[in-house]
């Protein structure tokens, strides 16, 4: 955005903060389609994007059937480990049991909050710095299902 604009549009100062916090290197998935919908002022298909990227790669790395979707699919693959029980394939075996459900809540929330909506009605994006957050957002979680996938290729000695 060009700095005259921004005087002029009363949303110009937050869409450059919102481009700011952008700038910098996204996970692969979103680096394309999601900062380019976030660039032409589509914020909602950018943060639905973002969030169905995580669904996807949580699909991808668990394994679990595409039948699961949202918050149930989140539930089942960070399902916590209790009493010696396998516990979902993305849940950390090793971390204390309340992070575990940490984790679980965390990508379930996500899912809740973030991509169910605009997944059954039109939701209004107004504000491009909460939106750029919730791409931010989608890229942390996709760093750590990348980690989760990583844990199991030790696990598994591939």
């Amino acid at each position: 955005m060009k700095k005259s604009h921004l005087a002029q549009d009363p949303q110009g100062l937050a869409q450059f903060e919102a481009r700011e916090r952008l700038s910098g290197p996204l996970h692969p998935t979103l680096d394309k389609t999601v900062r380019t919908n976030f660039h032409l002022g589509d914020y909602e298909t950018a943060c639905f994007a973002a969030m169905k990227a995580v669904e996807v790669a949580v699909r991808d790395a668990s394994g679990l059937d595409s039948s699961l979707v949202g918050v149930g699919l989140m539930r089942k693959a960070f399902q916590p480990h209790q009493d010696g029980k396998g516990g979902g394939p993305l849940a950390d075996a090793g971390a204390e049991r309340g992070e575990q459900e940490a984790a679980s809540a965390l990508f379930a929330g996500a899912m809740g909050a973030y991509k169910n909506p605009s997944s059954h009605r039109t939701v209004d994006f107004e504000d491009p710095l909460e939106a750029a957050e919730i791409i931010q957002f989608a890229d942390l979680l996709l760093r750590q299902v990348e980690r989760a996938k990583r844990r199991q290729a030790a696990q598994s000695g591939t």
